[in-house]
């Protein structure tokens, strides 16, 4: 009697190609409804100046009523820029924009936006806005004369999170600006603004 070894020829079993169609197109999906999303949150972002104005100054007042440091500051800063509303949105690789007012006496004196880039895992929209407190002349003037700058580049810009928000006092707080990162519900810690590209515009 023989014995023979029977070796099979077949080939590995494909993965069908309706299950990757399925999963290519909502990979696609997920992208264009982010894309989509940020864009028209974009657009809406491009407000008059009117409406920025009083979005802004109600933004302002808010962190104020929340945050008893941040009042403190504003009263003694030499410029206040606020964005009441920036939209982040991403899946992978992110962006964020947003318009905003600066202010000097409480009243507006120009206008810029707030762009970036973020990579990484992310997914979906988030909203939020920031308001950054020029405590001195030298750091005024580096926004003002370049129309702009890079958060990182340039004058020290210190994130006050709760905590410090909590212990700190204008005796304590000694740096050139000081940026406050707020939602609906006060202070939001983990948004980044570094890296962030502060343009003057036109209104």
């Amino acid at each position: 009697m023989k014995l023979g070894l029977t070796v099979s020829t077949a080939l590995p079993t494909a993965v069908p190609r309706v299950f990757v169609s399925k999963i290519w197109r909502a990979w696609l999906g997920a992208i264009m409804s982010v894309f989509l999303a940020f864009s028209a949150s974009s657009a809406a972002a491009a407000e008059d100046a009117a409406q920025l104005n009083k979005d802004a100054q109600a933004a302002l007042q808010s962190l104020y009523a929340d945050v008893p440091a941040a009042k403190a500051l504003g009263d003694k800063a030499k410029a206040i820029l606020v964005f009441p509303s920036i939209t982040k949105a991403g899946l992978v690789i992110g962006g964020q924009y947003g318009e905003g007012v600066l202010m000097r006496g409480g009243k507006a004196v120009g206008y810029y936006s707030t762009a970036g880039a973020s990579y990484g895992l992310q997914a979906g929209v988030q909203k939020y806005g920031y308001a950054m407190m020029f405590m001195t002349d030298a750091a005024f003037q580096a926004l003002d004369k370049a129309e702009g700058f890079e958060v990182g580049i340039g004058p020290t810009v210190v994130v006050v999170d709760e905590g410090m928000a909590r212990n700190a006092t204008t005796a304590t707080l000694k740096e050139d600006i000081y940026a406050f990162v707020f939602g609906q519900k006060g202070l939001m810690a983990g948004i980044g603004i570094q890296g962030t590209k502060i343009t003057k515009i036109t209104k």
